[in-house]
């Protein structure tokens, strides 16, 4: 398959640090012979961290750097030294990043702004120096505690489009045409079917200075919900947007029954997004005269905003940026999208269809980190550390 720029799901292993041993030290001076316990604690071990970064739009360049670890924190030394704490291993990330977990496919945490932080896998506490053992009945501890092990995690990142504006259609409907006749973006334009076979943006000026983003989502084919032409790999775009615009070409022999197999296929890849505000542009109506499209208005879907444009010619362009903005900023389409927001983005995920277009891909092969070295001291840490009550964070952080 042809590598493409625009990256939209990627699959990675993920490790963090393990907490640094704890120093069972004694100290000894030249005039102190029996000076005690002196061990420091270890270090934290690194997190890893998912950070939003708006200067990234995919997720390209996860697919070749795919095994993400923290560093290990340092171990406890004499005269109370605390080991040095791992460095956080951080994830950037484009902003509408949704994680789950590869096996179960759970869902685990969403990056929507920029700067945003979420820590993925905690790294592992330090382990207390024998310092902090000393008793006045245990006076010379010769232990310490080792430190946490690390946590490791397989994850699906998956990239939706933020956008304020997305638009549905079906092939060849005149998405990419109208994308760049609004704004500077510049989508291939071709007359052909699935002539765009990746999802792009566009800034739309729009009037006294203010613009709104809009998305060109490749072409919606009846069963796209099922699997059939791109459906499932970019109908997921679509949940992110606030606003969506539906386009129905004019000479189309019944606009309404092409606008409702669109709307019945989001209706099934998700019931949530008929919560949507909607709105129905009538496209290539430079082949329309006016006494036709009076007679068509008669035959249309009723209860949305219908606009009849040209992006060639321009025609009722203003019009529909009028509309768009209204209907982006009505009351209605506001508290809809607050309410809805969260229930879309946080259900678990049935990854069978992924699974098959990363085989295809050969980007689901068995990730994990081979170091045997680090798994044998895990597996005696774990035998040991049970027994020790670790510090909690606040006190590590102190």
């Amino acid at each position: 398959m042809a590598e493409s720029n625009f990256i939209d799901y990627v699959k990675i292993y993920c490790r963090s640090g393990k907490g640094g041993k704890g120093s069972p030290h004694m100290h000894r001076a030249k005039y102190q012979p029996k000076g005690g316990p002196d061990g420091g604690n270890g270090g934290r071990g690194g997190h890893v961290i998912l950070r939003g970064n708006r200067n990234y739009w995919t997720l390209l360049h996860l697919r070749y750097d795919r095994h993400i670890h923290a560093e290990h924190g340092g171990n406890g030394g004499k005269n109370k030294s605390t080991g040095r704490q791992g460095a956080d291993a951080y994830i950037d990330v484009p902003c509408g990043t949704v994680v789950y977990n590869a096996e179960t496919g759970q869902y685990i945490c969403d990056v929507t702004e920029h700067g945003q932080e979420v820590i993925l896998l905690r790294g592992g506490r330090g382990g207390l120096g024998n310092v902090n053992f000393a008793t006045p009945t245990n006076q010379a501890p010769r232990y310490a505690q080792p430190g946490e092990p690390m946590q490791e995690m397989t994850v699906i990142l998956e990239l939706k489009l933020l956008a304020d504006v997305g638009l549905v259609g079906f092939p060849n409907a005149g998405k990419s045409t109208l994308v760049n006749a609004l704004s500077s973006a510049k989508p291939k334009i071709g007359n052909y079917p699935f002539t765009t076979l990746e999802p792009s943006l566009g800034i739309v000026p729009y009037r006294d200075g203010r613009s709104f983003v809009i998305a060109d989502i490749p072409g919606i084919i009846e069963g796209a919900s099922e699997g059939r032409g791109l459906g499932l790999r970019f109908l997921r775009h679509i949940e992110r947007n606030s606003l969506l615009l539906f386009m129905v070409p004019g000479d189309t022999d019944d606009i309404k029954h092409e606008y409702e197999i669109l709307l019945n296929e989001l209706a099934t890849f998700n019931p949530e997004l008929l919560e949507k505000g909607r709105v129905l542009a009538i496209t290539k109506c430079d082949l329309l005269d006016d006494e036709l499209m009076e007679l068509l208005r008669d035959t249309l879907p009723q209860g949305l905003p219908i606009v009849f444009i040209s992006a060639v010619t321009g025609m009722g362009l203003q019009e529909l940026k009028d509309v768009l903005w209204q209907e982006m900023n009505s009351e209605s389409n506001k508290i809809a999208a607050i309410q809805g927001y969260e229930t879309i983005v946080h259900h678990d995920k049935d990854f069978s269809h992924l699974r098959t277009e990363l085989q295809d891909e050969g980007e689901d092969e068995e990730l994990g980190w081979d170091d045997e070295e680090d798994i044998s001291e895990d597996i005696e840490d774990i035998e040991d550390y049970e027994d020790f009550d670790y510090i909690d964070e606040e006190d590590e952080n102190a």
